[in-house]
Formats: C-alpha cells, sequence, structure tokens
C-alpha cells in the first residue's frame, strides 16, 4: 500500500474539488501540479490515478520538500515552473494529458514571519519564494532607482501615487536603510491613503514580491511551454489571484500565446485555436470556501482543453 503525506497546515489547497473535476484525469495519464506548496492537489490527483499513472510536481521552495508525497508514481522536480519543458524531458516526459497551476504565494509562506511575505509581521524585507536567489525585496527598496521603482508599482501592482511612494522610499533610505517590513510601512505611511492601509500595503508587498521572484517573467515562460507539452485533449486547469495572472491565462486560452495574438491560418485567413474555452467566465470559490479559507477570496479558475 502506498503511503501519502501532506500538511493542510502548511497550505489549504483552493477550489480543489474544482481543479480534480476539470483536469478529467485518466487513470493511466501523466500529469503536473506546477505548484506543489502543502501537497494538497497533488495528493488528490494521486487518488485518481493507477500504477500506470504518474504525476510530476514543481516547487522551488525548499520548505516544499518536506510536504513530499510517497508514493512511487510521484515525482517532486525542485526547481521553478519556468523549466517546465527541460525537467520533464529529464524524466522522460515529452507530452502530459494535464497541467494544474495555483498561482501565488503559499498559505506557509505568508504565515512564515521570517520570509517577509506578509504585511502582519515584522520581518526583514526578503520575499525569496527560492532561498537561493540573491535577489530580495530589502535589496529593491535600497538599491533600485526611483525609475525603477515606478515602474514595478506601477505595472505589477497599478499604484496611482506610485512616483510620489517612489519618491518617499528614496528619501528615507537617504536616512537610513529599510531593512524590515515595518520599516517600510513606517516610510511610507505618508503616502497611505486613510482607511484603506491594508489595501494599498498589500498592493506595494505584491508589486516587490513579483519583482524579487521574476513571477510574471517566469509564468510567461510557462504557460508557452503549456502549449508545447499538452497532448491533444490535455486539459490546462490554472487558478490565478490577480489581474496581471489572470490576463496571461486569458490570453493563451484564447490566442494561444500570452501576447494575445491570434495567429491567422495564411490560406482562409481564419484563426488558428490552439485551445477550447470551458470557462467562458472563471469558476469562483463559494462563500463558505472564503470564510473557511481567506486567500481563496480572489482566486479565478479558467480551465482549457488542448485542441
Amino acid at each position: 500500500m502506498m503511503v501519502m503525506m501532506t500538511s493542510n497546515a502548511y497550505h489549504n489547497p483552493v477550489l480543489l474539488q474544482a481543479c480534480i473535476d476539470n483536469l478529467n484525469i485518466k487513470p493511466d495519464g501523466v500529469y503536473v501540479d506546477l505548484t506543489f506548496g502543502g501537497g494538497g492537489h497533488s495528493a488528490h490527483i494521486l487518488k485518481q490515478l493507477n500504477e500506470k499513472g504518474k504525476l510530476f510536481a514543481f516547487d522551488q521552495d525548499e520548505d516544499a520538500q518536506k510536504n513530499v508525497l510517497k508514493d512511487k508514481r510521484f515525482t517532486l522536480i525542485p526547481h521553478n515552473f519556468r523549466h517546465l519543458k527541460n525537467y520533464l524531458r529529464l524524466n522522460g516526459i515529452n507530452k502530459v494529458d494535464g497541467i494544474l497551476g495555483d498561482l501565488g504565494v503559499s498559505s506557509h509562506q505568508f504565515d512564515e514571519a521570517s520570509r517577509g511575505f506578509s504585511i502582519r509581521f515584522d520581518s526583514e524585507l526578503d520575499m525569496r519564494m527560492n532561498r537561493q536567489n540573491t535577489l530580495t525585496a530589502k535589496k529593491i527598496v535600497n538599491e533600485y532607482s526611483d525609475k525603477q521603482l515606478i515602474h514595478i508599482f506601477k505595472t505589477y501592482a497599478e499604484i496611482h501615487n506610485a512616483n510620489r511612494l517612489a519618491f518617499v522610499i528614496c528619501a528615507a533610505r537617504e536616512e537610513k536603510e529599510i531593512a524590515t517590513t515595518n520599516e517600510l510601512k513606517e516610510a511610507i505611511a505618508s503616502c497611505t491613503p486613510k482607511f484603506e492601509e491594508h489595501k494599498f500595503l498589500a498592493k506595494v508587498f505584491q508589486a516587490l514580491r513579483i519583482e524579487v521572484n521574476q513571477e510574471m517573467e517566469a509564468l510567461k515562460e510557462c504557460l508557452t511551454q503549456c502549449v508545447e507539452i499538452l497532448e491533444s485533449g490535455g486539459r490546462l486547469v490554472v487558478i490565478s489571484y490577480h489581474s496581471l495572472e489572470d490576463r496571461l491565462v486569458k490570453n493563451l486560452i484564447r490566442s494561444g500565446n500570452v501576447d494575445g495574438v491570434e495567429e491567422k491560418d495564411v490560406i482562409f485567413g481564419t484563426s488558428k485555436k490552439i485551445f477550447k474555452n470551458l470557462t467562458s467566465k472563471p469558476i469562483l470559490p463559494s462563500e463558505e470556501e472564503i470564510k473557511n479559507n481567506t486567500r481563496a477570496r480572489s482566486a479565478k479558475l479558467r480551465v482549457a482543453i488542448k485542441l
């Protein structure tokens, strides 16, 4: 009998049953979990597979390795999902029957104060998902130029007063290094709208986190590779948590590429369809799920079949 271990405390999987249902799992199929985390989604995929089925999961966070599933059908690849195709090929896999991605930050990463992801705790400005990387939020806040800061705050969080925010940060760091989350919050207090402190700070932290981990670049690379490695009839199931992620996923499903540019047939001039969209409107979590797991509040699930 195979033993599977996972930690609910590490991460509460969002839209779990909807993900499993929409993967339409073949018992002998090959599947990929792009964001292993606590292994909640992966454990349920394995339950649907027979002895011939295989599941490969990616996670660059070394903490996720503590949740590895003890199952001979399962392989955890401790790398960023931007390397999806290469590491699958190293494992002898060229095509898969389904891909699941639960994007963003895990509950564990938010709840681990020392990681610096959350506005709830005072800790060093880190925000690295892969702690082998050298770029941290502290480095960005203290070393990026005002123009670079404006760019990430506008691009990754659509912060309306990004110019003033960057100016205030640059002025504050002239006095002393901004090293912790509380020091950053104090430095930008004059920019923070009254009665919207939490929402504003969440946007600031989101922009820094995305830049630290190069999340948009990694997601673009990963989604582009998904087109190539999915079998015809294979399912793409992706949960996004903010508009930047969701836009890339929508573009891919609609146009077959993350830029949203539809390719035309050279002879007939008709659009080449790569995917059949199964979710013209995204699947959203129920009120009960949001009540039990606040992280699910902004989740959007989109599903497509490779044609």
